[in-house]
């Protein structure tokens, strides 16, 4: 039985985009509660009755949300520019490598706004 669960993590934090243009709200040092959801998908272990332990989704991205929370993102390495879909990319990758059943992310930057990432087949994006 092929399955997708989900966890949500949030975090706090500023960040300006350097991309838009003069004048632009976004462009100006503004803050976010974060949202993101942790997407995994694969084969339910019949002699278990799950596909992963919860726990174990968080002791992974536990640390990662620290990095981030209540930091000016575009001081973080690979986030220069961090608008959702940069730090879609970014969390992608950075999960990825310990969490193999990892299918995509989901940035919310508001209540309203959300980017996904499914990642790119083979490499890494950023």
């Amino acid at each position: 039985m092929r399955l997708k669960l989900s966890k949500t993590f949030h975090f706090e934090a500023a960040h300006s985009l350097p991309t838009f243009p003069d004048g632009h709200k976004c462009r100006r040092l503004h803050g976010h509660s974060f949202r993101f959801d942790v997407n995994v998908a694969g084969d339910v272990d019949p002699a278990k009755g799950f596909l992963i332990d919860y726990g174990d989704i968080k002791t992974i991205v536990d640390p990662i949300v620290k990095e981030l929370d209540h930091y000016y993102l575009n001081d973080i390495a690979g986030l220069d520019n961090p608008t959702s879909e940069m730090i879609a990319v970014w969390l992608f990758n950075r999960i990825r490598p310990e969490l193999p059943l990892l299918a995509s992310i989901t940035v919310y930057e508001t209540c309203t706004s959300r980017c996904e990432y499914e990642g790119e087949a083979g490499h890494s994006d950023l």
